[in-house]
């Protein structure tokens, strides 16, 4: 059901072993569906709403009078959402909401002279577009990861896109739209694919060009992200989801394997890894998944899932190896079941979001931990964060200098000018001190 790869033995060998080819991965070529998502994005830049429409006939299997949800939708959503799922979504939009404001920051001032100061002022980003995947499993819960944060940033525009749904009359998910009037969005559009961001990036009728566009998506929807990126600001590539799992042998196997098919149920491209020195652990997970599987709603993809080319058991010779094994493949989400887990997590510098020992498997995160679910993937957490409120934020620096405290710098200003022979930014400065010191502070 799932391969393995083994690694033990190869550290003492001439070999060099460049953990991030030999770990687990899937071909994911995003370059290739730019070009497949160009076409997209440059008919609904000249022809708005009505390719949006087109495209979501033929992807989506779905035609739509109007992309804009009427309120009336809305509020008959959140009328009918459940009500232990309603008391679920409020806690969860609590939690975030909690974390989003402690991290938001504020505004800094520094005074590196006296009469100097600069001041790093903290300004949301004016309007955003926020996508929410529907495909195999409508993720209601990343309305609320895309929407408190930027809420809490202070974004006074807000947009979601979701796709419409065929057992739905065109609309996304009831469960999405509850949540958007949950949470007052009032802005909501039955769009999805590569057409929403261009949509959202290039604005049509009725629906103002968006500044930043945050949310996870297929292939398609990360290609038109990196196409789009320039035009418009957007948070990260975040494609088919991945778990890696970072485990001794004090870990217990049947909540491995729980972890290992909890994201592998998301989508046959989703990626589950285990990372182990144990090779007990290893079989009692090998021999779990079969068992754990059979039960599931959503066996074929998981199956799929577990069997393809980005998931696997890697075999190490200890778990300093895992740990550089984990840092190198950088994962979405990384689970840590060890005897030294919060030590361990200490150690790593690579993954979306980190999950420390038996309790807190990445469900948790997926809901209702406070933190957010809207993370790197590909290895792109090498260099990439998740969202947060941050993303939705801008640090401007505010230079605010006295004559007095621009004079006792002046000559350095000067001399580093003439240094990379930009002779008109000195004279920026000089001109301000006519006479003499002026003169000599050019000459200089």
């Amino acid at each position: 059901m799932i391969r393995r790869v083994d690694l033990r033995g190869r550290q003492g060998s001439a070999e060099v072993l460049d953990y991030r080819a030999l770990v687990p991965r899937a071909a994911f070529d995003v370059e290739h569906a730019v070009d497949v998502v160009r076409p997209i994005c440059d008919d609904v830049r000249h022809h708005g709403a009505e390719a949006i429409k087109a495209y979501g006939e033929k992807f989506d299997h779905v035609a739509v009078d109007s992309l804009r949800v009427p309120q009336q939708a809305l509020d008959d959503a959140l009328a009918r959402l459940d009500p232990v799922v309603r008391a679920a979504f409020t806690e969860s939009i609590r939690r975030v909401r909690e974390v989003s404001e402690d991290a938001r920051g504020t505004d800094v001032t520094s005074e590196p002279a006296p009469g100097g100061r600069v001041t790093q002022r903290l300004v949301p980003v004016d309007r955003v577009g926020l996508y929410v995947p529907g495909g195999l499993a409508p993720l209601a819960s990343s309305v609320v990861m895309n929407v408190v944060p930027a809420q809490v940033a202070g974004v006074g525009s807000l947009a979601v896109a979701s796709p419409p749904q065929q057992e739905y009359d065109g609309l996304p998910h009831p469960t999405v739209l509850a949540v958007c009037a949950l949470l007052g969005v009032d802005e909501v559009y039955a769009m999805g694919g590569a057409q929403a961001i261009a949509g959202l990036a290039h604005g049509f009728d009725g629906c103002p060009k968006v500044d930043l566009v945050t949310g996870p998506g297929n292939i398609y929807v990360v290609a038109a992200k990196r196409l789009l990126k320039g035009v418009v600001g957007i948070d990260a590539e975040a494609g088919p989801t991945e778990i890696a799992i970072l485990a001794d042998d004090t870990a217990d196997p049947v909540h491995v394997a729980a972890d290992l098919i909890s994201q592998a149920e998301h989508d046959p491209m989703a990626a589950s890894v285990l990372v182990t020195p144990s090779e007990a652990l290893a079989a009692a997970v090998e021999a779990e998944l079969p068992v754990q599987v059979a039960a599931t709603e959503h066996r074929e993809r998981i199956t799929t899932a577990l069997g393809g080319e980005q998931s696997g058991i890697v075999l190490v010779d200890d778990l300093d190896q895992g740990t550089d094994v984990v840092n190198a493949y950088a994962a979405e989400h990384l689970e840590i079941q060890t005897a030294d887990a919060a030590e361990r997590a200490l150690r790593i510098t690579n993954a979306g979001a980190i999950f420390v020992g038996p309790w807190a498997p990445v469900s948790l995160g997926d809901y209702c931990a406070g933190s957010n679910h809207v993370l790197p993937t590909a290895g792109c957490a090498c260099h990439s964060s998740g969202l947060s409120v941050r993303s939705f934020l801008k640090a401007v620096h505010v230079v605010d200098y006295t004559r007095q405290a621009l004079a006792d710098v002046a000559e350095h200003v000067v001399h580093l000018a003439h240094a990379e022979n930009l002779p008109g930014h000195a004279t920026a400065v000089t001109v301000r001190f006519p006479g003499p010191t002026a003169e000599d502070g050019a000459d200089g």
